[in-house]
């Protein structure tokens, strides 16, 4: 039995596996990001602000709640490249003039801080460095404010608060195309005109704080000086992303493993069963000599404990193992100083237990006919099966069918509730290796709504503060440009009753061509004149739908308070935005013809002289191409989470073939006379194989059907838990996501097919057509 042995402990194996990984790696990050956030001081509370003075600081330490407030200054940069003709977009953040700082600090990986008393040093965000083959010591050029600055390198950083980068507006890690500039406080703040102020407040809140209250009263101190919303660590973009990657990891740890568990657990009732049947004698006996029910099962339950410490074992070490591999692939897309998998002792402890009980479930429901089985019936052979209930084949339908294909029919129609079981497992497989292939399939369907149907421009835009039309028509006319559209994009906090959302508006034209609103038909909304159109995530965390009215308060300039009507809602798959029409926003904001970026379409023939011209404009704060864009997110796709869809794949390979195995071995037991006596008879080694592997065949191809129907439902609940703020999964039907895992499940059905008729071949027809009846 060492083969159903085998099937039964890899498929457990997997089980374990998961749960082994998913926790371990769900304590890995959380345990390194809290341990992370509190060695380098990260703030709890960060509140930006327009221009706010010094002695502003300890009016904001003095908030009833705060234990530590600062002030810093930030602001973006574009970083000059050589070989790239499109500058990098970057922040440059501040340090203190000398020492550690008090919150936000840094984590020195080479080189050394930048002395204060020289402006042209600064630090570099590792992965940026390295990703352009900069070090210690090399030089760059970067524009700040609209002047270009020359800067040495003196050391290379990480921080807390940079575990996860994008550059604005985007959603996927680049490292080549963001990085983080540190310098001292007066150099910094000399470039952006912030001597003796601060555009960033840090704050950290003692233990009885209450941080809606803290924010308030932040947002009221600041709110004269151009304060554009305070909000906590939970909304800071990268510890979102870095959150919500751990939910994900603890949602799939609770739901996917019990799946395995309960084909493990009807798997060993199926093996348990057939031995308790073949050895009914033996059982027999040894309770006529003594031996009670409970021994008896006692020896086929420690047989089943056996396969599932086999099982557990080796799930536990293969969980190590991808775990760790796993935690590479992490570590590419969050900078951590270092990310070790950390076990999770307790998940093992738990694994091991649920593989024991799946394995023993299985077992006990077939152990009750061991008590009820008195010695005189178990020493008789069994009962013949009753099959004068079974359906028949009709006579027309015997005539067209050769005897073997007959003998499948009749063997699956008389058992039809094992048949179906076999079914049902099997479709399990399919339904995992066709659900994942869906969901990636839905991630390509992001990718092409996002960048294809409501992105059409070639290059995005961004200026350092909101400017008037005359910057547009300058834009317009410079060489390589084809088309130009305003964009507005202003912080706001969303308010529905009792619910909040901090966010931004979007702003465009009207009927805009190069960046669109769309439905859920990908057709292109008009904007209204008086309201707004929320994104469907959006409208579900407020909670709103068209007709309801939604409170906006602007975090900029007077910062008025908007009431406005939700016009509709919009389709969109990356973030939660919501649009309003341009002129409609600038005349609320009592700004008429002001945008913050723009959308081009651009010749390529000369967008690197265009490039140039941008980046020298004092306006500009950053230059996006959305094809750089577009190749992040399907890099990752391809090398970071797609890889998921070859491990599904595998473990639906591995349910397959622990299924139908079993299932073949089973039957092959079970038919061993008959087969011999078939081949007695005359039949070939083919023909004799054709009659055992056609039912299985039979059920292999009843599941695909029924796994398709699970996959459907399986990947839509697999895209809801994995959905969330930054991005959504859209379901759709895609023929190769199911026609590969088809070949999958047909794959591993011929792999346990010919291992069986390789028994088949070597069978002794002499010993198996003895009988002791």
């Amino acid at each position: 039995m060492k083969g159903q042995v085998a099937a039964i402990a890899a498929v457990l194996a997997v089980s374990v596996m998961l749960l082994v990984m998913m926790r371990g790696l769900v304590v890995t990050l959380t345990e390194t990001r809290d341990a992370y956030y509190e060695r380098y001081r990260l703030a709890e509370v960060f509140a930006p602000v327009a221009r706010a003075p010094e002695r502003l600081v300890d009016r904001l330490a003095a908030i009833p709640g705060v234990a530590s407030a600062q002030g810093r200054v930030t602001g973006r940069a574009l970083i000059d490249v050589a070989g790239m003709a499109l500058p990098v977009q970057a922040q440059a953040v501040s340090l203190p003039g000398a020492g550690e700082a008090a919150l936000n600090d840094i984590f020195l990986t080479d080189g050394r801080r930048p002395a204060p008393e020289r402006a042209e040093e600064i630090l570099l965000l590792e992965s940026f460095a390295e990703a352009h083959g900069l070090r210690p010591g090399d030089s760059i050029e970067a524009t700040m404010n609209g002047r270009r600055h020359a800067f040495r390198i003196t050391g290379l950083a990480l921080a807390p608060e940079f575990i996860y980068t994008t550059a604005p507006g985007e959603m996927v890690p680049d490292a080549a195309r963001f990085g983080v500039i540190w310098m001292g406080r007066d150099a910094l703040a000399a470039a952006y005109d912030m001597r003796g102020a601060f555009n960033e407040a840090l704050m950290t809140l003692t233990r009885d704080a209450r941080p809606e209250a803290v924010l308030a009263a932040a947002d009221r101190l600041l709110a004269p000086w151009g304060g554009r919303g305070a909000y906590a660590r939970d909304d800071l973009p990268s510890d979102i992303f870095v959150s919500e990657e751990i939910d994900g990891l603890r949602a799939v740890s609770v739901a996917v493993p019990p799946i395995f568990l309960a084909v493990v657990a009807f798997l060993t009732y199926i093996v348990i069963g057939r031995m308790v049947q073949s050895e009914r004698e033996e059982i027999g006996l040894l309770k006529a000599f003594g031996y009670t029910g409970r021994e008896v099962a006692g020896h086929y339950l420690k047989f089943v404990l056996v396969i599932g410490a086999l099982g557990a074992a080796l799930g536990c070490v293969l969980g190590i193992i991808a775990g760790r591999w796993t935690v590479d692939i992490y570590q590419q897309f969050y900078k951590f100083p270092f990310l070790v998998f950390r076990l999770d002792y307790a998940a093992f402890a738990i694994a091991v237990i649920f593989a024991l009980l799946a394995a023993a479930t299985g077992a006990l429901f077939v152990l009750r006919k061991v008590f009820a089985l008195a010695p005189a019936e178990a020493m008789r052979p069994p009962a013949p099966p009753d099959y004068s209930r079974a359906s028949r084949i009709g006579g027309r339908a015997a005539r067209l069918l050769d005897q073997p294909t007959r003998m499948v029919i009749r063997r699956v129609t008389r058992q039809p509730w094992r048949m179906a079981g076999a079914a049902v497992g099997i479709a399990c497989g399919f339904a995992l290796s066709a659900a994942m292939l869906t969901v990636m399939a839905g991630f390509v369907r992001t990718v092409d709504m996002t960048f294809d149907l409501t992105d059409r421009s070639d290059v995005s835009v961004t200026f350092t503060h909101a400017v008037g039309a005359r910057t547009l028509h300058e834009i317009a006319r410079l060489p390589g440009v084809q088309r130009v559209e305003g964009v507005r994009h202003v912080p706001v906090i969303f308010r529905a009753g009792r619910k909040t959302h901090q966010g931004a508006l979007t702003a465009l034209p009207r009927n805009p061509a190069l960046f669109r609103a769309l439905d859920a038909r990908t057709a292109p909304l008009a904007l209204p004149q008086d309201g707004v159109l929320l994104s469907r995530t959006l409208a579900s965390i407020l909670d709103l739908s068209a007709g309801d009215t939604l409170t906006v308060e602007v975090r900029e300039g007077a910062q008025p308070v908007l009431r406005l009507p939700v016009a509709g809602v919009a389709e969109t798959l990356l973030g939660a935005p919501a649009y309003m029409e341009l002129a409609a926003l600038n005349r609320a904001l009592g700004e008429p013809g002001r945008v913050s970026g723009a959308h081009l379409m651009v010749d390529e023939a000369q967008a690197e002289a265009l490039f140039a011209d941008l980046e020298s404009r004092p306006a500009v704060a950053g230059i996006g191409r959305k094809q750089a864009a577009r190749d992040s997110l399907v890099e990752m796709m391809n090398q970071g989470v797609g890889m998921q869809r070859f491990v599904m794949g595998g473990i639906a390979f591995v349910i397959a073939f622990g299924i139908v195995y079993n299932a073949a071995r089973i039957a092959f037991a079970e038919r061993a006379r008959d087969l011999a006596s078939l081949r007695v008879l005359g039949f070939t080694t083919g023909e004799a194989g054709f009659v055992l592997l056609g039912e299985l065949a039979v059920v292999t191809l009843a599941a695909i059907p029924l796994g398709a129907l699970m996959a459907w439902y399986l990947a839509h609940a697999i895209a809801a838990g994995f959905a969330s703020e930054i991005y959504q999964i859209p379901v759709v039907f895609d023929p190769a996501s199911f026609g590969i895992a088809a070949l999958v499940i047909l794959g591993a059905a011929l792999f346990s097919g010919w291992l069986v008729r390789r028994d088949l071949a070597r069978a002794d027809l002499v010993a198996a057509l003895k009988t002791r009846d």
